[in-house]
């Protein structure tokens, strides 16, 4: 795993980021940016919702089949000049990605947008044995510049705002005149695509994440909007892609239709700007490319998942329409998770990586809204997977003492069915007589994690089961 997960902190983390004024107001970018411009994609698509049913199945029958496809896959793309390998972990991928940049001298190496590399920890790796990973993704490149993790899966940067990224600019780019105005976003810009140009230009390795690998034709697919991939795999003389076990599908007719879901769920997009295909290093007649082309695949633990209730998980498409979408996560962003993949999606597939004692916080973030399921385009149950691992945390006692002896109180009565009907009323009657002057509770034994931001309404008319036996007459 990537080095030093926080996601046992969860808690804190969140505390913090709700705390800090500036992250909640650079996160309402995400409201702004994504929620609309998805809605009005869909309903330019008529065929949406039957796409969607279409590319589920066409993930789950890959899943089914997975070690078939991986075989596949492997085989065209040696058909194809390029080499094929194998990690089980993050430390084996890690490995092979620095043999691979040993064995061609390389200093520098370009990096387009992974969220792989980012879990397997890449650029530490590289940079303690000597060589420098330049992300080329300009959210990527930002966070890079402050020593960060992304915050969101394909907007690094988007609890940051310009202000922010104009003081790493002037920090960093010290070469530069002093003088120069970044006051306009165009200019920010403008400023990292010459800066990088350099980079792309010396870089002796590119390494790039993949959307989809084709097990049809050897092919990897990575979508951008910037351009930034296709220079990193084209100029230099090794392209490398790592990605994870269940980016296989079948075939070209296949990957067209999660296509068309894809960038209409992320950005809101038809398409990207840049859909890139490549098989193999450069052949004989071709302009560009790259001498050698090497696929690192990685299991790190999802083998583990097929066949399980949290198989479906390996559906996703890395969009990000679920966090998009989330509240928990439009208050908090993606630092407060405390690994590589927050919102939704990241409280289930955190868990299934690293383990539920160390991410069992996650699954509990979240208010069941349903909205992540309601917008994924792959229909993964992300809430029920939630619920699976709530119950794996109660089960290996891993909840707060507090939560487990309530839960326990609750059981107690709710076993006993008059006891719990007697109970209620006489507590309605107490609150209602304790709060009838103020008509709520700034404090409330045993609801103080709900007093302690809002006030608790004293208790209107009779317990819902008194009215439900005067209704019904009692059936």
């Amino acid at each position: 795993m990537s080095a030093h997960p926080t996601s046992r902190q969860f808690k804190d983390n969140a505390s913090r980021a709700i705390a800090d004024k500036q992250l909640t107001g650079n996160l309402k970018a995400v409201r702004q940016n994504f929620i609309d411009k998805r809605l009005k994609a869909v309903k330019e698509l008529p065929e949406f919702e039957v796409l969607r049913e279409s590319a589920k199945e066409i993930k789950n029958h890959t899943l089914a089949h997975l070690d078939l496809y991986l075989e596949k896959y492997e085989a065209k793309v040696r058909e194809s000049g390029g080499h094929v390998h194998f990690a089980r972990d993050a430390a084996e991928a890690r490995q092979i990605a620095l043999d691979i940049c040993r064995k061609v001298g390389a200093k520098t190496v370009t990096k387009g947008k992974s969220m792989i590399t980012e879990e397997v920890g890449l650029n530490a790796y590289l940079e303690a044995n000597g060589i420098v990973p330049v992300e080329t993704d300009l959210g990527e490149y930002i966070i890079q510049l402050r020593g960060e993790a992304p915050s969101h899966i394909i907007a690094p940067a988007v609890h940051l705002n310009k202000n922010q990224i104009e003081s790493d600019f002037r920090r960093v780019h010290t070469h530069l005149d002093p003088a120069r105005d970044l006051t306009e976003k165009t200019s920010l810009l403008t400023e990292a695509r010459a800066v990088l140009r350099e980079r792309f230009l010396a870089a002796d390795v590119g390494i790039t994440g993949a959307n989809f690998l084709i097990a049809e034709t050897g092919t990897s697919i990575i979508v951008t909007n910037e351009g930034n991939g296709d220079l990193t795999q084209i100029l230099p003389k090794v392209h490398v892609v790592m990605a994870s076990i269940e980016k296989m599908v079948p075939t070209l007719e296949d990957v067209s239709q999660i296509l068309r879901l894809l960038a209409r769920s992320a950005t809101g997009q038809e398409m990207s700007c840049y859909t890139t295909f490549s098989t193999g290093p450069r052949r004989p007649g071709d302009v560009d490319g790259p001498e050698e082309y090497h696929v690192i695949i990685l299991d790190n633990g999802r083998s583990a998942m097929l066949g399980g209730e949290f198989q479906d998980m390996l559906r996703c498409i890395r969009c990000a329409a679920c966090m998009n979408h989330c509240p928990v996560y439009h208050q908090i962003g993606g630092h407060a998770y405390g690994w590589i993949y927050p919102g939704p999606m990241g409280s289930v597939l955190t868990p299934s990586l690293i383990g539920v004692d160390e991410a069992g916080h996650l699954p509990n973030a979240s208010t069941f809204c349903g909205r992540c399921e309601s917008v994924c385009p792959m229909k993964i149950p992300l809430p029920k997977m939630m619920r699976h691992w709530r119950e794996r945390e109660f089960e290996r006692n891993l909840n707060p003492a507090v939560a487990r002896y309530g839960l326990g109180f609750w059981a107690f009565f709710a076993k006993r069915p008059k006891l719990y009907a007697f109970s209620t009323r006489l507590a309605m009657k107490a609150m209602k007589l304790l709060g009838r002057s103020k008509g709520s509770f700034s404090m409330l034994l045993g609801v103080g994690a709900w007093t302690k931001y809002r006030d608790f309404a004293v208790p209107e008319g009779e317990t819902f089961q008194a009215k439900w036996k005067r209704e019904r007459g009692g059936k």
